[in-house]
């Protein structure tokens, strides 16, 4: 995938499903939760633009984050790999990358909320350049984040990595290394996440 040209394309435009990988730490990981090392590591690979993403994040996230992650008994991973549509998906994650480490997850949940505006008619930039400003970032800093050579080119290994390790659809979660097949669709009960969680923890 070409994060460069997505990214021109993106501020070209007027901007009128989401299917391996591994426990050990990666180039540009993004963690909450309990540190490195930790006995039992998710992973989630994820994209801002993934509408089951989204719902995930909406119905699952509170409760999963509050079992687990406020607890400090796993290690919760983000790794990137935008979904259509990309442009909007690869500017989300620079602006996010932007924001720094403290308001990272702000910012990609924030895009996630906004999957309704522009599915619905609102131009996709004037949510991202809203969020940006939420989180500090004025316009033309925004556009100096999502044009940026070098964070576009770490942006494009990371998601070279991802595919390299065969995930090619989102969500995806990992549970030490083994992939959980459903976690918990897109209800509010962690329905086979929980499970693989808890039996890693008791060993």
């Amino acid at each position: 995938m070409n994060v460069r040209n997505l990214c021109l394309a993106f501020l070209a435009l007027t901007l009128s499903a989401c299917g391996g990988g591994s426990r050990a730490p990666a180039e540009g990981d993004m963690a909450m939760g309990a540190a490195e090392g930790a006995k039992v590591t998710v992973v989630e690979y994820a994209s801002p633009t993934c509408p089951h993403c989204a719902l995930w994040q909406q119905n699952t996230w509170p409760a999963f984050k509050a079992a687990y992650v406020d607890t400090n008994k796993v290690r919760y991973v983000f790794r990137e790999l935008p979904t259509p549509p990309t442009d909007i998906a690869a500017a989300g994650f620079l602006l996010a990358r932007c924001a720094g480490p403290d308001k990272y997850f702000d910012v990609i949940h924030a895009i996630m909320e906004s999957q309704s505006e522009w599915r619905t008619g609102t131009n996709p930039r004037d949510s991202l350049i809203r969020i940006a400003g939420g989180v500090g970032i004025d316009q033309a800093a925004f556009t100096a984040c999502v044009t940026d050579p070098k964070a576009i080119a770490a942006l494009e290994t990371r998601v070279k990595a991802a595919t390299d390790a065969g995930v090619i659809n989102t969500p995806t979660f990992l549970v030490n290394g083994t992939r959980v097949a459903s976690p918990g669709g897109e209800g509010t009960v962690m329905a086979d996440l929980a499970p693989a969680i808890d039996a890693e923890l008791a060993k």
